[in-house]
């Protein structure tokens, strides 16, 4: 493995500190009293502290240096004074330690008194600190110049989905969306639980995936030789719980899809679904309006939310309008007694692709998806949709060909799914064998037929509603991210490319740090490479996509990609 000059450089001190007798990555616990919130809200000066964190910025004066800690919630700034941190003769845990062998990105622990210096920074003079991890991988840290230009920012979205870890370092708003996410599924929680509903937990491993429509993963289970899938959703096991006889069950479901992937979609998803025991659509969607309502501001404090330049209210009432009347409104086509001949035409003449195998349901939501669905900026019920597109949904109480469902629109994208269930175990089994004639025709999205499921129905489950919300997506909205990637801590990548180097090629790059531009001629300088071969190694790395060349004010910089 070749390493950048930094690199080599980090590991030499790594061997230095064990030489010393010091355990780079000691095993015992560090004790943190404060944590650098804390210690600024509520400052006392010469107060003594404790804490541990990441060093992020140094600059050294001779015997004195000022130092910035980074800790899970901010920064502190340290003021390390050689002789109040050496009272012996012995200075080497300055001389040595601190100033030759730490270096930005280090984790320690310190111990010190609080004080203001003559500024008014609030800082820890430090009395003592210990090493708890060396880093020995350079941490790209955004350079600002005399006139407070950023450059060299860690912003560039594959780096930041691909290295988390360091954009957490780096960028400290993507933490902030992330305990808004956990803010969320904790106020779903108490919305639930204040009900007596049971948060429960179904198979991920399904021998059958049922409870939508949708392309499963496939995998095998050697000691049973069966085929298995991730689950698609969890809702035919939570009705299950239902006919057991529970009257209100939630679960926060991780799903699997194997579709495309856009900044709306991600082949694992999360899911929040629940089902509650003699309710039906319309008590759903006024519980969804109470429990989105609660949760904007139990983590926005405002039914408000600013998205994309939009504000969205979503306080309640929500509009309630029938697909057909949607699709009517903005396509001036009323599709509604429509046979499959008729639609496809229709679809045609819209400019909205179908194939044959699409049956009825798949063309409605086809022409409602690319014509309607966008117009929905505030939050919308769009309801009553036709059999074909509800497999498990129940008949409408009035129009025997639509069924009693709901999906929530807000910002043009479907944020949540709801049913009266169907529980007619005859009526159920009908729909699943109109799905399997679909998928017969060639649907490799339409619903397996689950005989377990329709066995259990059999004996009988009570009128249920339920609802699927898709916690990604509400977390998007609620935090302004326009992409699902900066909402899913580890989004699902295309794996790195594995590019083969010749040794000097290998040689230019381990001069180099991502994303970190440096002159050329230093690194022309630092390589022992003749004329010919710096020009080839160059040529070539600039075709394999791995450096950039940029000229600024007549200086000429190299970047490693």
């Amino acid at each position: 493995m070749s390493y950048s000059e930094q690199e080599k450089v980090r590991r030499e001190k790594l061997k230095k500190i064990i030489a010393l007798g010091i355990n780079p990555y000691p095993p015992e616990l560090f004790s943190v009293s404060h944590l650098s919130t804390v210690i600024k809200e509520n400052f006392e000066s010469g107060k003594k502290v404790s804490v541990a964190g990441r060093i992020m910025s140094r600059r050294i004066q001779g015997k004195a240096s000022f130092a910035e800690l980074q800790d899970s919630e901010g920064k502190i700034q340290l003021y390390f004074n050689r002789d109040e941190l050496c009272k012996s003769e012995d200075k080497s845990l300055y001389n040595e330690v601190y100033k030759k062998l730490l270096d930005i990105g280090d984790i320690i622990g310190v111990t010190g008194i609080l004080f203001k210096t003559q500024v008014g920074e609030k800082t820890i003079q430090v009395e003592d600190f210990k090493i708890l991890s060396k880093s020995i991988r350079p941490i790209p840290i955004p350079k600002t110049d005399s006139e407070g230009n950023i450059y060299d920012e860690f912003k560039d979205p594959e780096l930041r989905y691909r290295q988390r870890y360091v954009d957490l370092i780096l960028n400290p708003v993507v933490k902030k969306t992330f305990i808004k996410r956990t803010k969320i599924t904790n106020s779903i929680r108490d919305f639930f639980n204040a009900k007596g509903y049971l948060e429960v937990e179904t198979p991920v491993l399904q021998p059958i995936p049922g409870g939508a429509q949708a392309r499963p993963f496939i995998t095998h289970h050697n000691a049973l030789d069966i085929p298995l899938y991730l689950r698609i959703a969890n809702e035919l096991y939570l009705k299950r719980l239902i006919v057991g006889g529970m009257d209100g069950v939630y679960e926060f479901s991780k799903d699997f899809r194997n579709e495309g992937m856009d900044k709306s979609h991600n082949p694992e998803f999360t899911v929040m679904e629940l089902y509650v025991a003699y309710k039906d659509y319309f008590w759903m969607m006024e519980t969804t309006e109470k429990l989105l309502d609660k949760i904007c501001n139990d983590v926005n404090h405002s039914s408000k939310v600013i998205f994309a330049n939009e504000e969205i209210d979503f306080k309640p009432p929500y509009p309630r309008v029938p697909i057909y009347e949607a699709i009517k409104k903005y396509t001036s086509f009323d599709i509604s007694k429509m046979d499959i001949i008729e639609l496809r035409k229709t679809a045609k003449k819209l400019g909205v692709e179908t194939d044959e195998s699409m049956g009825k349901g798949k063309i409605i939501d086809a022409i409602f998806g690319e014509k309607c669905e966008h117009h929905f900026i505030q939050p919308t019920f769009i309801i009553d949709y036709p059999k074909e597109m509800s497999p498990l949904t129940k008949q409408h109480r009035k129009e025997p060909k639509l069924t009693e469902r709901f999906e929530l629109i807000v910002n043009g994208s479907e944020l949540a799914n709801a049913y009266s269930e169907l529980n007619d175990p005859i009526d159920q089994r009908a729909r699943f064998e109109e799905q399997l004639e679909l998928s017969k025709k060639g649907d490799d999205e339409a619903m397996f037929i689950d005989h377990d499921f329709l066995r259990a129905l059999e004996y009988g489950m009570p009128p249920t509603s339920g609802i699927g919300i898709g916690i990604d997506r509400l977390t998007m909205l609620l935090t302004n991210n326009t992409s699902i990637q900066e909402v899913i801590f580890f989004p699902q990548m295309r794996p790195e490319k594995k590019i083969q180097l010749d040794k000097e090629e290998e040689e230019v790059l381990s001069f180099l740090n991502p994303n970190t531009k440096i002159d050329i001629s230093e690194v022309r300088r630092k390589s022992s490479l003749s004329n010919k071969k710096w020009d080839l190694a160059i040529k070539n790395l600039r075709k394999k996509s791995l450096i950039e060349i940029k000229k600024e004010n007549n200086t000429i910089f190299i970047i490693s990609l």
